[in-house]
């Protein structure tokens, strides 16, 4: 939370303090103008990346394939319009980085690397947890489920048979 409060006032101020400093370089209706162009720019490599990366997921779907990373730069694609339909040269910065296929497939792999992916019943587990065992899961019809691997081995007596 900290963190988010942080980004919250230190960008805005520091889009101020920018469009400011390069307004008064270029002038006011320059930066007005620069604001606005990089907005039309974005949405236009925006609309090219959401088509292609939609594309791409079609493509999997046909191939009864889950289209999971198409769906996560589907994700990046709608932050990147967001950011670049913020005013302000930072922001800008940021979400052209999220439409450049190069970057957004590291911002993806970088998210996919730092995903947690939790697996049993529906709804996490139920019950008590046993102390040094993890997570006591259980089924629908309430019997317990133990995680673990397992080796068939067949007796040498079904051999001799």
């Amino acid at each position: 939370m900290p963190l988010a409060l942080i980004l919250f006032v230190t960008v805005p101020l520091g889009e101020i303090f920018l469009l400011i400093e390069i307004g008064s370089i270029i002038g006011g209706l320059e930066t007005i103008a620069l604001c606005l162009g990089t907005a039309a720019l974005g949405t236009f490599f925006l609309r090219q990346q959401g088509l292609q990366t939609l594309n791409r997921a079609r493509q999997n779907m046909d191939q009864q394939k889950l289209p999971a990373l198409e769906l996560l730069e589907g994700v990046a694609l709608l932050l990147g319009g967001v950011l670049l339909l913020t005013p302000g040269f930072v922001t800008d910065f940021l979400g052209f980085l999220c439409l450049l296929p190069p970057t957004r497939r590291w911002m993806v792999s970088l998210a996919v690397g730092r995903l947690v992916i939790r697996h049993g019943p529906p709804g996490g587990p139920s019950g008590p947890h046993e102390s040094g065992q993890g997570p006591v899961y259980r089924d629908r019809e309430g019997h317990r489920v133990i995680e673990g691997e397992f080796e068939r081995r067949d007796s040498p007596d079904k051999d001799r048979d």
